[in-house]
């Protein structure tokens, strides 16, 4: 009965709803973004690289940091079932003890006698159990179940930044490697351009100006190679961090390939409401406002009296004139105390009452987190929309620029060779080609770039994850021969519960 009694008291403090958030009703969008449900889930294989493919799914087999944050799931169960014990008697021991023990003949109440020796032994069970009668225990199960609730929807959001982290430095990479590729063309153009000006050089049909000017452009264009192939290095040194690896180990993985991923042409948003159930940081920020809802009311139970029963049943026995230690397991040397207690607080000089006001303004900064985490998701959504509209437009226009600056070259070239220009004309045409080529390959980067920013935005990428176990196999390997996890370590007890019953189990039921 004094279970049930427990268990089916008040709760003292609120009793957490979701806060109201602002959310317009659909995003402002262009040609190829439909208001479509968001079909995000595996958004990479959208750009038909397997390659990518490949580089997302080793990223989740070995990222170290998502590791970190699996583990941290297994830290939240663990700190969930702790505080589910603390709903059962708090104290519990099983006593026991032998004594020796000479009395002083100067003691008072051995003045007159002789010497006594006496030894001692009990054997005995106690336990305490403040019942949990204004839910402080409860409150506090709560907040650790949202807690741990909240480290799961952590690890997806981990997940989600991994694979669009991945994506874009494996996008970065590709646009470098197209930024070389012009580099190396124009270079290769730049020469034979110098080839002809020496020939007009030495034929007598130009100075040695033109040749000079061919030199010098030959020369600024090789000298943007190393930059470029610096931060080619860079990229791929970051990608093997991504991907858990060493850097001498990406080159194979990335080699061969089509060049920069071709973005879909048409991309499924949703509308803004969307982001409240897809995104994974929305959902954290939301059960972290839970888990100071109920550290509020585990504060607020502090103010009332806490009921709590305590109690010892064991044998004792010595050798005292009567009895004997060989009477120590009969009924008649059993010793029991049991009682109640009342604890009430009275004088805290402010110190209960001020921390239950401390909490309720961490609750009041965790609601308006969640509001604001809600506002910055469509303002991230809204502004890869705008950016990837944005550069497509880019593409198409830098695109008609580039067949222009070719064609200029090579009749500025024509023109040249003829005699009816000099080589400024030519010079003039080269650099424009190049700057054109050079952002037309970033411009085509960038396309693919603000689409994984669009789905990373959309909460898309954690799906990769389907069933499988927060923590590889070889971890907990090695956490189970090292610590004594019980059935923590299982699979199932790394996931929210599908059902009533097995939420009322993870949450009242002990763990061992």
């Amino acid at each position: 009965m004094l279970p049930v009694l427990a268990l089916a008291g008040c709760m003292v403090g609120p009793n957490f709803t979701t806060p109201s958030t602002k959310t317009q009703p659909q995003y402002s969008a262009g040609a190829g973004v439909q208001a479509n449900a968001a079909a995000n889930a595996l958004w990479w294989q959208n750009f038909n690289d397997p390659i990518l493919d490949r580089l997302i799914q080793l990223g989740y087999q070995n990222n170290l940091s998502l590791q970190v944050a699996g583990l941290r799931v297994l830290q939240a169960r663990a700190q969930l079932a702790a505080a589910v014990g603390e709903l059962y008697p708090q104290q519990q021991a099983i006593t026991g003890g032998y004594e020796y023990e000479r009395q002083s003949r100067a003691s008072p109440s051995n003045i007159g006698g002789s010497e006594t020796y006496l030894n001692v032994a009990q054997l005995g069970l106690t336990a305490s159990w403040e019942i949990d009668f204004w839910g402080k225990y409860r409150r506090a199960v709560q907040a650790n179940d949202d807690n741990f609730l909240g480290s799961i929807q952590a690890y997806d959001a981990a997940l989600v930044s991994l694979t669009s982290s991945i994506a874009q430095n494996y996008i970065s990479i590709r646009t470098l490697q197209a930024q070389i590729a012009v580099a190396n063309a124009n270079i290769k153009a730049q020469s034979e351009s110098l080839r002809i000006a020496t020939v007009q050089y030495n034929a007598g049909q130009t100075s040695q100006l033109d040749v000079s000017q061919a030199q010098t452009q030959l020369g600024i264009t090789q000298a943007s190679l190393p930059p470029l192939q610096a931060q080619l290095d860079a990229q791929q040194d970051a990608l093997a961090v991504l991907l858990g690896t060493t850097p001498d180990t990406v080159a194979p993985l990335i080699a061969g390939g089509a060049g920069i991923p071709q973005a879909p042409a048409t991309v499924a948003v949703g509308i803004p409401k969307d982001l409240l159930r897809q995104r994974p940081d929305v959902l954290q920020a939301e059960l972290a406002a839970a888990a100071q809802s109920a550290e509020l009311g585990v504060a607020k139970a502090q103010l009332y009296p806490a009921l709590s029963l305590s109690g010892s049943f064991g044998y004792e026995s010595s050798n005292a004139p009567g009895a004997s230690l060989g009477n120590l397991f009969q009924w008649s040397s059993r010793a029991v105390t049991l009682g109640p207690s009342l604890q009430i607080p009275i004088f805290n000089y402010g110190q209960l009452t001020n921390q239950v006001r401390a909490q309720d303004a961490v609750f009041e900064q965790s609601i308006i987190t969640y509001q604001n985490t809600v506002l910055q998701a469509q303002q991230e959504v809204q502004d890869a929309i705008n950016n990837l509209l944005q550069a497509q437009n880019t593409v198409t226009a830098l695109t008609g620029a580039n067949t222009s600056a070719v064609q200029s070259t090579k009749l500025a070239m024509i023109r040249y060779v003829d005699g009816q220009s000099d080589y400024t004309t030519v010079l003039s045409a080269e650099q424009a080609q190049l700057q054109v080529q050079n952002s037309l390959a970033e411009a085509q980067g960038n396309v693919p770039l603000s689409l994984v920013a669009l789905y990373s935005a959309l909460g898309g990428g954690w799906q990769i994850a389907q069933n499988n176990d927060v923590v590889p196999a070889n971890i907990e390997a090695d956490m189970r021969a090292r610590t004594n996890w019980g059935g923590l370590l299982a699979a199932a007890a790394h996931a929210a519960p599908t059902n009533h019953s097995a939420q009322v189990k993870q949450t009242y039921v002990p763990t061992w």
